[in-house]
């Protein structure tokens, strides 16, 4: 199922995304949320006639950096033996068709295709073997990065974590399994040339071990997203550019660069 987030009239609600022409796409509104048993209520919207909106609102985004060893060595890094984890805020993420806005303090803004994972449910502490229990489906993210800034300060935090640093959508497909999204073709195309195409079979580190590494030392919520890392190719995006990432089996999620007001 893809599980969308969206507005209409005022009012905001998550529907359940059927067809499969992009202008034939119906929502059919979901009773409730997704993190818990829900109904679909019947009442169908036309995904063209709604906003989509970020497909959860985070309490947290953790994202793991330098798990594609080919993207590491491009920006001359070592590949790191263990998991390497940093935060996004809340406040940094934006849904699909939102504007990514270059920020004032960097002339350096960089895209980052990558697979997401969406959490279903409250964990800490997850076992290899529950690992599939936890998560609630799979999305695209763009983990927009103002690289001068992270070479600079070092520290993570404003070159990764600003306001709109964080696309996410354009729906959760809740019906890929782990081993199926651990080999999905990711690419990133920005005004229509291709930069970025990898597969999620080349993480370094899989899904599975980011899952158990991050609540061995936190407790997960549901809607938290996990950016799994970025495959080769990152580079530059400028003010009028439309930036897409596409993953196989989940869909496209595009947003267009502007200059900061």
């Amino acid at each position: 199922m893809r599980i969308a987030r969206f507005s209409i009239d005022g009012n905001v609600a998550f529907g359940a995304v059927e067809g499969d022409k992009q202008d034939e796409l119906v929502l059919d509104i979901i009773k409730g949320i997704p993190f818990t048993d829900f109904e679909l209520s019947g009442t169908k919207v036309p995904l063209n006639k709604v906003r989509l909106l970020p497909p959860v609102l985070p309490n947290k985004v953790v994202a793991f950096g330098r798990n594609y060893a080919e993207h590491a060595r491009e920006l001359g890094n070592e590949v790191p033996d263990a998991p390497f984890a940093f935060f996004k805020p809340s406040t940094s993420v934006i849904g699909p068709g939102d504007e990514i806005q270059y920020p004032a303090f960097s002339e350096d803004l960089h895209h980052e295709a990558e697979l997401a994972v969406v959490i279903g449910r409250m964990c800490r502490e997850v076992p290899r073997e529950r690992v599939q229990d936890v998560i609630l489906g799979y999305t695209c993210a763009n983990d927009v990065t103002a690289r001068d800034v992270q070479k600079r300060e070092k520290q993570w935090a404003r070159a990764k974590g600003f306001d709109t640093a964080c696309p996410l959508g354009p729906w959760v497909e809740t019906d890929l399994d782990l081993d199926a999204a651990s080999d999905l073709t990711i690419q990133l195309t920005v005004n229509g040339e291709q930069r970025q195409l990898g597969r999620s079979s080349e993480m370094i580190h899989p899904i599975a071990d980011l899952i158990v590494n991050i609540t061995e030392a936190m407790t997960l919520l549901p809607g938290d997203v996990i950016l799994t890392g970025t495959p080769a190719g990152v580079g530059p995006l400028n003010v009028g550019d439309e930036v897409a990432v596409t993953i196989e089996g989940i869909g496209t999620l595009t947003n267009k660069v502007v200059k900061r007001g």
